[in-house]
């Protein structure tokens, strides 16, 4: 057995050019919305704060911001339309625009339903980004107990994108001011394959991992306790849609979480979680897991299937391309074959 060791070769730019406070919300697309909305709002638990014609807007039952989820009636094959970043102040809107300007990526400022002034732009490996300071506020259902089902999802916590060059990415973010928590790299090298970047003061906001991209590989809600990830596993049997679970229950090495993933009914990823930690100070040096340690990715429990390492959600207009670096993960298929 091998443990993570502390390295610190990407340190972080503690005076960004302008404040990202957190991972706010993702876009995505959605055949059925009557399906979607069954799926996250009476199996996961997500709370519905609008309805419009084509449109379904949900949060976790913490939020007091309008939405965390979004989805768009479409007819075509499902897509991620992009993935949101809340920002300090409207001046922090500004400064990121001049900033993008600067370094040569297009930014626009655009309108969006229940947000404040948006701002689109695509960060260094193509990920079309979403920047708001303000959202339309809703009451908190923190204390609404009766609402409570599923996972109780109370907030989204994060992003895994697929990236085909994840160095690239992390210098993008740490730019920004982003810190690495933790990190994968090649054995005795620094040739890095995932990192954790947070903004927030937990393990992360958004993740890179090494493969075809960029796609969204999984967004992510924090859930109460261990039980309730028990509990929407219960659920989706019951209400018959158990053939959506992908993943779980285990435990990454990698931020400490308890976990479950599903996929929804167009195949977007979802991962319920809890149990990760505080990630505040800034001299907290980001651990570094060498590619071979596969506890990095499950401290107990059966590995993943293939499809969790090479399925993701594409981005709007966005072709993927082939990662620079490649790795043979241990999947289900493979640990299963080498008991047999």
């Amino acid at each position: 057995m091998s443990n993570p060791t502390l390295s610190d070769p990407f340190p972080a730019n503690l005076n960004p050019p302008f404040n990202v406070t957190r991972a706010s919300h993702a876009v995505l697309t959605a055949r059925d919305l009557d399906a979607t909305q069954a799926f996250y709002c009476d199996v996961l638990g997500l709370i519905l704060s609008r309805r419009d014609r084509d449109a379904l807007y949900l949060r976790g039952l913490e939020e007091r911001s309008h939405h965390s989820l979004v989805f768009l009636k479409s007819d075509k094959p499902p897509v991620c339309e992009r993935v949101g970043l809340r920002v300090f102040t409207e001046d922090d809107l500004d400064r990121a625009a001049a900033h993008f300007g600067k370094i040569g990526h297009h930014a626009v400022f655009v309108e969006r339903p229940y947000q404040g002034r948006t701002l689109h732009v695509d960060d260094a490996i193509g990920t079309p980004l979403e920047l708001c300071a303000t959202m339309d506020d809703l009451p908190t259902n923190l204390q609404r107990f009766e609402l409570y089902k599923g996972a109780s999802p109370m907030r989204l916590d994060h992003f895994q994108i697929a990236a085909h060059d994840v160095q690239t990415a992390t210098d993008f973010y740490l730019a920004l001011g982003f810190r690495l928590t933790e990190f994968t790299a090649t054995d005795g090298k620094d040739e890095i394959w995932a990192s954790w970047l947070q903004r927030k003061g937990n393990p992360h906001d958004v993740v890179f991992s090494s493969g075809r991209g960029p796609r969204l590989h999984h967004f992510a809600y924090a859930v109460p306790e261990a039980r309730d990830i028990i509990h929407v596993c219960d659920v989706a049997g019951s209400l018959g849609f158990g053939k959506h679970f992908e993943r779980g229950p285990g435990r990454h090495g990698i931020g400490n979480a308890l976990f479950v993933y599903f996929r929804d009914p167009d195949g977007h990823r979802v991962e319920l979680f809890n149990a990760h930690y505080q990630a505040i100070d800034i001299n907290h040096t980001p651990l570094r897991w060498d590619l071979s340690n596969t506890r990095r990715s499950q401290l107990w429990g059966l590995p993943a299937q293939a499809r969790w390492f090479y399925e993701a959600s594409e981005f709007a207009g966005r072709a993927p391309q082939e990662p620079l670096l490649k790795a043979d993960p241990v999947t289900l298929e493979k640990f299963l074959a080498q008991q047999f």
